[in-house]
C-alpha cells in the first residue's frame, strides 16, 4: 500500500536542494504538495515540472521567519486541500564562522530561520492535525544537531541541537493524538548550505568538505519518503543519513 499517495505535504526550503529533490520524489508518489520558500519563481518552476509530469503542488512564498508568513502558508494548504498530513520543516541556512569572528546578525538570522522557523511551521499545523486527529511533523536537524561542529560551526550545532529538542519534546507531548513526529540529521548532502558563509576562511573549508563527501539531495527525499510511508501506528523518530565515509 501506498501510504503517501493522496496525502497533503507541506515543504519549507523547497525552491532547491533537499527541499526540491523531496518535492519531486514525493510527487511521483501522489503527494499533493504546498511548496515553501521564498523564491517565488523558483518555486514556480518547481511547481510547472511537477504538473507537467501529472502531479499536483502549488507555492505559497514563504520566509519562515516571519510567522505570519508561516500562518499563511497552512491557511493556504487547507484551503486548498481541505487539510495538512504532513510539515516538512527543512528550510534552513548555515552561514560557518568561528565564534570569535562575533558575526552576531548570521547568529540572528540562524535563530531566526533555523528556530524559530521550525517553531513557527509547528504552530502553524498541529492545531489542524489535532482536529483531524492524524498528521506528520519532520524536522531536519543535522548531524551537528549530534555533535557539536566545534571551530566554525558551534552556533549552527546550537540551532541543530535546538530542533533536536523540540522534536522529542513535541514527540512526548502529542503521542497519544495519532501525530507522528521525525527527526532527520543528514551529513553532507548536496544543498545550497555549503554556499552560506560570508566567512571566506569558513567557506573555503566548508566547499572541501561537501567536494569530498557529498551525497544526492534525493537520499534524504528517499528517507522522508520511508518515514512517511509507514503505517499510522508506526513512526519513525530519528534518521541519521550521511556519506558512507564522513566521520563527523
Amino acid at each position: 500500500m501506498n501510504n503517501i499517495r493522496n496525502k497533503v505535504v507541506i515543504i519549507t526550503g523547497a525552491s532547491s536542494g533537499l527541499g526540491a529533490a523531496t518535492a519531486r520524489h514525493l510527487a511521483k508518489l501522489g503527494a499533493k504538495l504546498v511548496l515553501a520558500a521564498r523564491r517565488a519563481d523558483r518555486l514556480q518552476q518547481l511547481v510547472a515540472e511537477i504538473s507537467a509530469h501529472g502531479g499536483e503542488a502549488i507555492a505559497v512564498a514563504t520566509d519562515v521567519s516571519q510567522r505570519e508568513q508561516v500562518a499563511n502558508l497552512a491557511q493556504q494548504a487547507i484551503e486548498r486541500f481541505g487539510r495538512i498530513d504532513v510539515l516538512l520543516n527543512n528550510a534552513g541556512i548555515m552561514p560557518m564562522a568561528p565564534m570569535a569572528k562575533c558575526r552576531v546578525d548570521e547568529w540572528d538570522n540562524m535563530i531566526d530561520v533555523n528556530i524559530k522557523g521550525v517553531l513557527y511551521g509547528i504552530a502553524a499545523v498541529l492545531p489542524a492535525m489535532q482536529a483531524q486527529k492524524s498528521g506528520h511533523i519532520i524536522n531536519l536537524s543535522s548531524v551537528a544537531g549530534l555533535k557539536v561542529s566545534g571551530g566554525v560551526g558551534t552556533v549552527y550545532s546550537a540551532t541543530k541541537f535546538a530542533v533536536k529538542t523540540i522534536s522529542e519534546g513535541l514527540r512526548m507531548e502529542v503521542a497519544g493524538d495519532n501525530i507522528r513526529v521525525t527527526t532527520l540529521y543528514p551529513g553532507a548532502v548536496d544543498s545550497e548550505l555549503k554556499h552560506g558563509s560570508s566567512d571566506q576562511e569558513a567557506a573555503a573549508a566548508m566547499q572541501a568538505f561537501y567536494e569530498a563527501y557529498e551525497i544526492p539531495a534525493d537520499a534524504v527525499a528517499r528517507a522522508v519518503a520511508y518515514a512517511i510511508e509507514q503505517p499510522e501506528d508506526v513512526v519513525i523518530n530519528e534518521i541519521t543519513i550521511r556519506p558512507t565515509r564522513q566521520e563527523f
